[in-house]
């Protein structure tokens, strides 16, 4: 699929694998500048820049889950481009906490998957509305996850909550500031081939997944990635608010 991204430039976070990754490098090949975002796999995101030259893309490092990084990485971004048209929240972390551990390390948890899944991405979306209503437009796309429709097991409980925040955030922002010519759009994968989910294939097995499918593969990033791009484009701006899902079936609204 051709999309036409030149002279979009576009902040994508958690870019240097997974979904984030996948997303970037095909905003990239459609023309795009992309910010890379990355917290420790710097060698990852440089590889990922150094194949797309003609974009001028650029690394950008920060640890989310802390309030100044957040506040840098965006001051970084700006200073480097300029103009930023789309902000793709996209990094988070899917960590275990069952129930049944003692209520300290369950909170502990808590605490970490919310200030990286939801604290962090309310404090960008804060940043993106005040930097597009300066410049007249924007688009957020925000990462979510089936988990927000269907409910999570037991041991997710603080992933679910901190997606759940996410969809009804973004489902805010469009409604709030669609008039200031901001968009909002949200994406709910299922299981999706990452590193994110490698431990709970590992644990439980990729049958356990396939079992819940109406598909007979699991879900990759890049089968996230043309609507990514037709959002970024402004092909779907009509559909400002909506969530699209993609779960290979798994759970069907």
């Amino acid at each position: 699929m051709q999309i036409d991204l030149k002279g979009k430039t576009i902040l994508v976070t958690g870019a240097s694998n997974g979904i984030g990754k996948e997303g970037a490098e095909f905003l990239m090949k459609m023309g795009a500048r992309v910010a890379v975002h990355f917290n420790t796999n710097k060698k990852a995101a440089e590889t990922l820049v150094s194949s797309y030259p003609n974009t001028k893309s650029k690394t950008f490092q920060a640890d989310i889950s802390k309030e100044q990084d957040i506040y840098k990485l965006f001051d970084d971004v700006c200073h480097e481009f300029k103009k930023i048209d789309v902000v793709i929240l996209n990094a988070g972390v899917f960590l275990p906490h069952s129930t049944q551990e003692s209520t300290i390390d369950w909170f502990s948890v808590w605490k970490k998957t919310i200030d990286i899944n939801l604290n962090s991405v309310g404090l960008l979306t804060k940043l993106g509305i005040d930097h597009f209503i300066k410049n007249g437009e924007g688009r957020f796309i925000y990462i979510g996850s089936r988990a927000v429709f269907r409910g999570e097991t037991e041991e997710y409980l603080a992933y679910a909550a901190s997606k759940g925040g996410m969809v009804s955030l973004a489902r805010s922002v469009a409604r709030s500031f669609g008039k200031q010519n901001i968009k909002s759009f949200i994406i709910a994968p299922g299981f999706t081939r990452t590193q994110m989910a490698e431990n709970f294939i590992s644990n439980h097995g990729e049958q356990k997944i396939l079992d819940e499918m109406a598909l007979n593969d699991v879900t990759k990033p890049e089968d996230l990635t043309p609507v990514i791009g037709l959002m970024c484009a402004g092909l779907m701006d009509h559909a400002t608010g909506a969530t699209i899902d993609i779960n290979g079936g798994s759970h069907i609204r």
